[in-house]
């Protein structure tokens, strides 16, 4: 395989895809009770977790992933997403291999950026520049975590983004995207945003339960970024409520 995967428990099979500023261990909280109930899949991307980035050649995250699935046997699967995560589970749902969604913050390019975002990212790339890859880390876990966050969750996001910014600055990589249109995906979806959120993705979690044809979304008064490390049994009953 190209990239790194976990998969254990027995059942119908659901598919756990990660953030961009984590990795496959952000699932880690709720894998133990979804796995009594489901063959759980939890593959790491290119330039995060246990996946380096290979040599640089031409490739799709959706694509890896959908690799994955074909080595495990499964042509269809539920998706769980949390962020970038949303983008690839969409990407797939197109593709006819999901029977339903759950998307936990997910963004659009069809929302434009907002003020907060380009704040964030001009402070990440001023980070960045300086060599700063803990101090950059840290602006993401203050930034993506709400306000009911533990401190082991806080040090495991700085883990996760520190490892991804060292896995990923000055390589050279060319990865493209596929097509798709929220038209195209008719399978059931669960939209869920944060009230801690940024505001972009506030707007996108809108934007998608709206559009996408057969969605509802939850919002949550509590929830930042990253739910799913901030509050892990709310989202674990959650899923295992939807899935």
């Amino acid at each position: 395989m190209t990239i790194w995967y976990g998969a254990a428990g027995s059942g119908d099979p659901v598919l756990l895809l990660h953030s961009g500023v984590a990795d496959s261990r952000m699932w880690e909280p709720q894998a133990a009770e979804l796995t009594e109930r489901f063959r759980v899949i939890s593959p790491d991307y290119r330039g995060f977790g246990r996946t380096p980035y290979e040599a640089a050649e031409p490739f799709s995250t959706c694509g890896d992933v959908a690799d994955v699935l074909d080595a495990e046997g499964h042509g269809r699967v539920a998706i769980v997403a949390s962020s970038y995560g949303c983008r690839i589970a969409l990407q797939l749902a197109q593709q006819g291999r999901a029977t339903r969604l759950v998307l936990l913050n997910p963004g659009s390019s069809d929302v434009p950026e907002t003020e907060d975002m380009k704040a964030f990212g001009a402070e990440e790339d001023r980070l960045l520049e300086l060599g700063d890859i803990r101090g950059a880390a840290e602006l993401n876990a203050d930034t993506w975590l709400g306000p009911h966050t533990t401190d082991e969750a806080r040090a495991l996001v700085v883990e996760m983004q520190a490892n991804a910014f060292s896995l990923q600055l000055g390589r050279d990589v060319d990865e493209f995207e596929p097509d798709f249109t929220l038209a195209g995906i008719g399978v059931p979806a669960l939209v869920v945003g944060g009230a801690h959120d940024l505001l972009h993705f506030r707007r996108s979690a809108r934007h998608l339960a709206e559009n996408l044809p057969d969605a509802r979304l939850v919002e949550l008064d509590w929830a930042g970024h990253l739910p799913s490390l901030e509050r892990p049994k709310v989202i674990t009953t959650l899923l295992l409520d939807y899935l």
